[in-house]
């Protein structure tokens, strides 16, 4: 039997072809899953090994669980992080470290990233794909892994070195002058040197800065002084290379041991770090493997359809043959083995082939990066387990779609089986009635959903306890899934009761264009409901999930050219097209603009949390001027006065951060901050220390210049005396800031709710006024993300618009926009998301039209005779090519009306689910809807291209004769 398997297997390769591609397709996204992981994943690895490649690292001992500080597990963009924080350790500890036995070099170095910008040759500010810019404090020693391959290191404000990487991107080299946006501003920079790394930097822009001007950049990003969060040590142990993990442990020993009591520091191996920044960066990245294998899961579950669909129709042209084998003897377990060797051997090409699609895809995507500029170093290459683990699901996939029709060929009596007329197709009713059951059901839950949607934590969203109850544990959210699976389960299974209705329907247009054709293709549908069925839900499942995105993206825009029209008041807009932070320079040069009127500024307040103890409530805060609500944003209140709260220093609660901790107005919170303050008694043993090092140096040298001059060596004596007093000298010019020391201390300030307010902008927000946020935070810890601009009455907008892109213009990454650019701008951002999805989309949608061209080639290859009589009565080739092409086009037309039509219906339910977070209008885009009929018409006429041809090449009388 399994002969017989292989060889039928081998007699309709060519029928499997597209099944084979539908499957390698589907598993090269599963494998192209994997293998992308590991290879962010080994990126990672080497850019941890190269870029904290010390031995051992001193940090503080005390996790930071306070209320100001809760929020430092959260990135700044609000991704959550696993990586702990430490209290910050005072950098005197440095001398302590290096007297230790074994440590090669002890020292601070000063990174920040987010804060500079270099400017290229060309004039126009560096960046590369979602790469951040870093500013180093680099000298010889710093970092291990950096080769210095030209010039030198810089050893001032106005030097810098750059990696290779960022100096072929700048276009710049050792000479070459250029500027450097500090926080402060522009400044001029000439290029000292060029390094590299053994690892790529996967598109990070490096700047190499002298040590002592990190020190300061830093210093004036973080308002600390004095101390750090990290020592790096290197040992000495292995001739200035990497230690091993034992020595790494004993050199970590001897540290800590050495470490003064009371400095609340700790010794741990560089191998530790690496492996909890390692698990932090990997978490942050997971996201990545989940979505490409959902599309992957998409790209197999259309595929089904089509396996599915082959295995039907070879299924049943060889019935015939199987009720052979089971009336000389072949069991039915015997007769399905063969179709089950059909399948594996088909699973295992089609698998095999998207082993290697998957590996291509990686390859592509790491070339496609490193032209976008991040290039990756990672290895792409697909492991054991990932290579099983795409066999397994493409098997897996190819025998569930043979399942039923291998039960078909195993349990078919042979009497019946021998004569295909006494095969009728089984009824579509009991099919049609679970179908609507389930899409009522999916319905009902959707309804459900909108309800507990627009219900909030206002009220319960139906009459029922029972279901209220199941609300506040589940949300909106599992209804929403519930509800979308259940509908399109529905569809699928309802699907072959509609071909028939659908067909007639559809078909009355071309049956009354193209008399004769038109009815054939018709009739042609009806006759094999089940199959027609399947073909089309292929092509639904990925037209249903672009006609969600696509509405629920057009909502998007339509929600915020509404926020722009309705509530924006000001005439422009300035944001930071680097970081984020615009230099306070730039505020200024944008005030004293001719034509301004007023200027207000945005700035965002780190680490504020709300309440006390582990209930402490995160929320994003922002320091408003009191004349947002009255010159830049209209507010929409819920309660309360939003403008008077912002001028009395009360707070402005967004209504979804009113909701989720239960504040109404004339509540009382309190708000904690923090502030970062000089530690006097820090700073007056750093001073003592420091006195009475120099004091112990100086003395020291004047005693070893008196021994020489007793002993007669009046040179010598005069050289020591001499470095005394340079030491002497040197302390007394020492910059007092390097002797200061900071805390950072916590702040708690209690404050009344004044205003509840419901602009989608700012639902998950709490504003305050300057004033009240000095109170809570200071400067160090507050910065401006974004300014509105309002032109003086009577201006001519344009000309104010090109006085300000002028102002800002030295500043290089600010970015001015009028009322329409800044609507615009945000309409592109949803236009770049969905371009990538769509993309990502089209291959299920190409998949479906593999499986109406595998469709129609089998029917034709199952209709040889009948084509060939149509022929020998008259009918011309191109009459055929017509029927076969309608029948293709009622199939893509069907599949795609109920891809939109759930599709549509699914983004209007998310719409509402999301409402609070800013889709406030829905927007059908019906152009684009249009178009999916348009070329789903298109789609169907170049489907039946191949089969066509094929039918046509049959001598009629080969085809008449045909059984």
């Amino acid at each position: 039997m399994i002969r017989i398997g292989l060889r039928d297997a081998r007699a309709h390769l060519p029928r499997f072809v597209m099944s084979i591609i539908a499957i390698a397709l589907g598993v090269s996204f599963v494998v192209g899953s994997f293998c992308f992981r590991e290879m962010m994943n080994d990126q990672v690895d080497q850019m941890l090994g190269s870029n904290t490649d010390a031995d051992v690292y001193v940090r503080g001992v005390a996790e930071r669980k306070d209320d100001a500080s809760a929020a430092t597990a959260t990135g700044s963009d609000g991704s959550s992080s696993s990586l702990k924080t430490y209290n910050d350790i005072d950098v005197s500890l440095v001398d302590d470290v290096a007297k230790v036995a074994g440590v090669a070099r002890a020292g601070v170095t000063y990174s920040t990233s987010g804060t500079l910008v270099l400017v290229a040759k060309d004039g126009n500010a560096v960046s590369s794909m979602g790469s951040p810019t870093m500013g180093i404090g680099l000298e010889k020693g710093t970092w291990r892994s950096a080769r210095l391959e030209h010039g030198r290191w810089a050893r001032n404000r106005h030097e810098i070195a750059l990696h290779a990487f960022a100096a072929k991107t700048a276009g710049l080299g050792v000479g070459d002058t250029t500027k450097l946006v500090y926080p402060s501003g522009p400044e001029d920079v000439k290029v000292v040197g060029v390094f590299d790394t053994d690892v790529s930097q996967a598109g990070a822009i490096i700047i190499g800065l002298a040590p002592s001007v990190a020190r300061e950049v830093v210093q004036e990003k973080t308002g600390e002084i004095g101390v750090t969060q990290y020592i790096t040590v290197y040992g000495s142990a292995d001739g200035g290379g990497p230690l091993n993990d034992a020595q790494q442990r004993e050199l970590a020993a001897r540290v800590r041991k050495a470490l003064p009591k009371g400095s609340k520091a700790t010794a741990i191996t560089g191998d530790r770090l690496r492996d909890e920044y390692s698990r932090s960066i990997k978490d942050q990245l997971g996201f990545i493997q989940p979505l490409i294998l959902i599309f992957g899961v998409i790209a197999l579950f259309v595929g089904s359809f089509i396996i599915a669909n082959t295995f039907s129709m070879i299924v049943r042209e060889s019935m015939r043959g199987y009720a052979l084998l089971r009336s000389v003897g072949a069991s039915p377990a015997q007769v399905f083995s063969t179709v089950v060797v059909q399948a594996l051997l088909l699973g295992l090409v089609g698998s095999g082939a998207g082993i290697a699609l998957g590996w291509g895809m990686v390859r592509l995507i790491v070339f496609g990066l490193a032209q976008a500029g991040t290039p990756m170093t990672g290895a792409a290459t697909p492991g054991p387990t990932d290579m099983l683990v795409g066999l397994a699901v493409g098997l897996a996939v190819t025998l569930v779609g043979a399942a039923l029709p291998a039960r078909r060929a195993a349990t078919a009596p042979p009497i019946q089986a021998m004569n295909e007329t006494v095969n009728p197709e089984k009824p579509v009713l009991p099919r049609g009635v679970a179908g609507v059951a389930m899409v009522v059901l999916g319905a009902a839950c959707w309804a459900y959903c909108v309800a507990v949607a627009r219900a909030g934590d206002t009220g319960d969203p139906t009459p029922f306890a029972p279901l209220n109850a199941l609300a506040e544990r589940v949300g909106a959210g599992w209804p929403l899934g519930a509800g979308a699976a259940l509908i399109v389960v529905g569809v699928i299974v309802l699907s072959p009761a509609l071909v028939a209705p659908a067909g007639t329907v559809l078909g009355w247009l071309p049956a009354h264009v193209f008399p004769v054709t038109g009815r054939l293709a018709t009739r042609n549908l009806a006759r094999q409901k089940r199959r027609t069925a399947n073909t089309a839900a292929a092509l639904f499942v990925g037209v249903a999930i672009v006609s969600c995105l696509a509405v629920v993206a057009s909502s998007a825009k339509a929600s915020v050219a509404g926020i722009v029209d309705t509530g924006l008041k000001s005439d422009f807009t300035a944001m930071s097209a680097s970081s984020g932070r615009i230099p306070d320079d730039a505020v200024s040069a944008i005030r004293k603009t001719k034509g301004v009127a007023s200027v207000s500024q945005s700035r965002m307040l780190m680490g504020v949390t709300y309440g006390s103890g582990k209930d402490a409530a995160q929320a994003m805060t922002f320091a408003e001027q009191p004349s947002l609500f009255s010159k830049v944003f209209a507010p929409v209140t819920n309660a309360g006065d939003a403008d008077r709260a912002l001028k009395s220093g009360e707070l402005v609660v967004g209504l979804t951060v009113a909701q989720d901790n239960g504040w109404k107005v004339g509540d009382t919170v309190r708000v904690n901050g923090r502030r970062v303050v000089v530690d006097e008694e820090a700073t007056a043993k750093a001073q003592a220390d420091y006195r009475a090092q120099v004091e112990a140096k100086t003395a020291d040298l004047t005693a070893q210049a008196q021994r020489l001059a007793a002993a007669g060596d009046a040179d010598g004596a005069q050289a020591k005396a001499d470095e005394a007093r340079r030491a002497a000298e040197d302390a007394a010019n020492v910059d007092p800031s390097t002797l200061v020391r900071t805390t950072t201390e916590t702040t708690h300030v209690k404050v009344r709710v004044g205003a509840i307010i419901e602009n989608s902008v700012y639902r998950s927000m709490v504003l305050m006024n300057d004033d009240l946020a000095e109170r809570v935070n200071n400067e160090n810890t507050m910065f401006t993300i974004m300014l509105f601009v309002n032109a003086r009455d009577g201006a001519d907008t344009a000309t104010v618009k090109k006085r300000l892109v002028k102002a800002v213009k030295p500043f290089y990454v600010i970015n001015v926009q009028d009322r329409d650019e800044f609507k615009s701008s945000m309409s592109t951002m949803v236009d770049q998301i969905l371009i990538i999805l769509y993309a990502l989309l089209a291959l299920s949608i190409v998949i479906a039209v593999f499986g109406i061209v595998n469709t129609l080639a089998l029917s034709v290859s199952e209709r040889t005779r009948e084509i060939g009589l149509l022929r020998a009565v008259g009918t011309s080739r191109g009459q055929v090519r017509g029927m076969l092409a309608i029948e293709a086009s009622l199939i893509a037309v069907l599949g795609t009306l109920l891809g939109v039509v759930v599709g549509v219906a699914a983004g209007a339910v998310i719409r509402v689910v999301y409402e609070s977070d800013g889709l406030e209008r829905l927007s059908v885009p019906w152009d684009q809807l249009g178009a999916f009929l348009v070329l789903a018409v298109l789609v169907g006429v170049v489907a039946a291209l191949p089969p066509a041809r094929r039918a046509l090449k049959v001598p009629v009388l080969d085809a008449v004769s045909a059984e």
